[in-house]
């Protein structure tokens, strides 16, 4: 009897990263009246329905749901108690502005990141505010020499991606060690004592990605 092998193999990812996401409206009047009538019709509401649940006219949901009126807050309350959605799904449809970063080669901004040692030089390639993700991503590109200091180890909450440019060190994650050099890369939960511990060859030059509820 020949043994099964019960390994499994990597699994696909379950994002479909080339898929494109349904168009959204630009104007915020008219895509909160296409979302709620769009709601009224998947319940198979009539507008008039719809109105007396709401406590408005029918000819003021007709101009809500056309885009040619702007709804109060209470109003937008009443529609959501009415299609018995929270009061965020009305606003599914409107395409707010996305934001981009672009820093050319070596115009990444110098900062000291609080707990690090001298001699470690932290450049951010980029930062953007408030996103509907509700997580924050700091990349930063760290240069050490060989008058760097070795530092006690980081911890803090998040994901960090390390990427090695340039050198080579071994870094430190919980209890174990990782000897990294140049197109190695790290993936960990930031969680845990980490940080470089062993400065071998230089001068070495990493990205460190971190991310982070907001």
């Amino acid at each position: 009897m020949s043994e099964v092998d019960d390994r499994e193999g990597p699994k696909p990812l379950r994002q479909d990263p080339h898929a494109v996401g349904e168009t959204r409206e630009k104007n915020l009047e008219l895509a909160i009246g296409r979302q709620i009538r769009e709601l009224r019709k998947r319940q198979r509401m009539t507008g008039t329905d719809l109105a007396a649940k709401a406590g408005i006219s029918v000819g003021a949901l007709s101009k809500i749901e056309n885009g040619l009126i702007s709804p109060s807050l209470n109003t937008l309350q009443a529609f959501s108690h009415a299609l018995g959605v929270p009061i965020v799904n009305l606003f599914s449809g409107y395409d707010q502005p996305r934001g981009a970063m672009h820093v050319k080669a070596g115009q990444g901004v110098e900062i000291e990141r609080q707990g690090s040692r001298a001699g470690h030089q932290y450049n951010l390639l980029g930062h953007i505010g408030a996103t509907d993700s509700g997580v924050v991503v700091e990349p930063y590109l760290l240069t050490l020499t060989s008058k760097s200091d070795v530092f006690p180890v980081f911890q803090h909450e998040g994901i960090e991606f390390i990427y090695m440019l340039e050198g080579q060190l071994d870094y430190r994650h919980g209890d174990q060690l990782y000897r990294l050099e140049p197109g190695d890369t790290l993936l960990f939960d930031a969680d845990a004592p980490h940080g470089p511990e062993m400065l071998l060859e230089f001068p070495i030059r990493y990205l460190s990605v971190i991310c982070y509820p907001q």
